[in-house]
């Protein structure tokens, strides 16, 4: 039987809970086998806006935030990869790797709304399952044409991870904003620290 293969690709600067109840939500909801939780090289849409934090330890963070989630993964395929981070790119890998697998991309209503924007968008409507993740309360952005799209409700929550380093950096705390595991990893690495 195929494999059902969800895609959450990311910066994840740093991941959190909201990420988190994203990724096992679309797992639970459309039966996937796996979710993927793809930590960019180098965010293209995010150069010349911000520093961002390394790759390496964004995965390493990414990576300890889901050790115990079943079915949930860290997967560094963007950082082997190099260079900018495109999810057309990391679709086409995925699909020689997993030739029969069905690929599931998961994206925010705020992403969904600027597929048009990225690069070489038009192929992957025939290659995936867009799936757009719309948090309660908000109105309903139309979905993309041309796509195969499921939507999924999650709770509202009002967390970015803007704020998280913000809060990282003036030692605010941030427990039960990022799973305890990635909070050690972020503060082994001395990462968000104001005088980093």
């Amino acid at each position: 039987m195929p494999s059902r293969i969800g895609i959450l690709g990311g910066t994840f600067d740093p991941i959190h809970i909201g990420h988190l109840v994203a990724a096992v939500e679309a797992r639970f909801r459309l039966r996937l086998d796996r979710m993927l939780l793809v930590v960019a090289n180098q965010p293209w849409q995010k150069v010349g806006e911000r520093a961002v934090t390394p790759a390496r330890d964004r995965l390493a963070v990414v990576a300890a935030a889901v050790e115990d989630v079943a079915g949930i993964e860290a997967s560094s395929l963007e950082i082997e990869r190099g260079g900018p981070s495109f999810t057309a790119d990391t679709v086409a890998e995925l699909r020689l790797r997993y030739p029969e697998a069905e690929l599931f991309l998961v994206v925010g209503e705020d992403v969904a709304a600027s597929l048009d924007t990225w690069h070489r968008a038009e192929r992957l409507p025939e290659e995936v399952t867009l799936v757009v993740v719309r948090r309660g309360g908000m109105p309903p952005v139309p979905a993309p044409a041309g796509w195969r799209v499921e939507l999924l409700d999650i709770p509202a929550l009002e967390i970015s991870s803007s704020e998280l380093r913000r809060r990282l950096a003036v030692g605010e705390p941030v427990e039960f904003l990022i799973p305890g595991a990635a909070i050690s990893c972020i503060r082994s690495r001395g990462l968000y620290a104001e005088d980093r």
